[in-house]
């Protein structure tokens, strides 16, 4: 159940994830479909060294999945080879059934539309408002917020912060942040989302409260990644979701058997 004072995501219609966007979803993940992103084979070298070795992986729509590992392990690395910011040494990425390095630009740029990324330290524009900083993606796309206005507000609504709309970055919370980082990676209605330690610099409760909403979209189809240290994190999710957990450990992937 979402927290007290959200709007329910199925809610918002012709904006981020209309129905017939949940339906085809859903039914790609019923169906089996190919996986959104995988990688074969993939290693990584940093600073002279191998930091990642021989991953492999296949990312299906609908599925949930943790990341962990001790810091400095390549889990940012990891994602960043997910979204095409960072191209591997060796091996193969593969988005939406293309090889990343035979990319263009446009290629990349309309592949990362459908992925929607929050990062660990939620970088804003501080002279913008909340409001305005989760509608840069749509600028970027080439839509008018103005004309995403209504479902701009049930966005906001839904991550609980329809009320904050004209603050501006410096003022708010870390679970503010967090949840704006959060609208402002699925306003483009993406496939897959990717996490990238999202309740590391917040309470417990503010961590539930943007585990359900991640769940909430997990169960309409859209594929989540979260890299995490919190294992408390991980086994609270038993109870909301099946997910999958990989670890990285000696720079390879290594995937739990078990659903939590």
């Amino acid at each position: 159940m979402l927290y007290q004072g959200a709007v329910a995501y199925p809610r918002l219609c012709a904006g981020p994830l209309n129905r017939p966007q949940r339906c085809a979803r859903l039914r790609a993940h019923q169906e089996g479909t190919t996986g959104l992103i995988a990688l074969q084979g993939v290693a990584h070298s940093y600073g002279g060294g191998e930091l990642l070795s021989d991953i492999t992986l296949e990312l299906a729509p609908g599925s949930f999945h943790f990341l962990t590992g001790p810091s400095g392990a390549g889990k940012t690395t990891f994602l960043r080879m997910c979204y095409g910011e960072m191209v591997p040494t060796a091996g193969e990425v593969t988005l939406f059934g293309q090889d990343l390095r035979k990319m263009r630009r446009d290629d990349l740029a309309r592949a990362r539309r459908r992925i929607g990324v929050v990062h660990q330290d939620c970088r804003f524009l501080d002279h913008l408002s909340l409001a305005d900083n989760v509608a840069l993606p749509l600028l970027a796309a080439g839509r008018s917020p103005s004309e995403s206005g209504d479902d701009l507000r049930a966005l906001l609504g839904w991550v609980g912060l329809e009320a904050r709309a004209g603050a501006l970055p410096p003022t708010l919370s870390g679970g503010e942040r967090q949840r704006a980082a959060l609208a402002r990676a699925v306003i483009l209605s993406p496939e897959v989302i990717l996490a990238d330690e999202p309740t590391g610099n917040i309470d417990w409760e503010m961590a539930m409260r943007l585990l359900n909403l991640l769940v909430e979209l997990n169960r309409m189809g859209t594929a989540v990644v979260i890299a995490t240290h919190d294992l408390n994190l991980i086994r609270a999710a038993k109870s909301l979701i099946p997910a999958r957990v990989l670890r990285i450990a000696g720079r390879r992937l290594q995937v739990a058997g078990s659903d939590l």
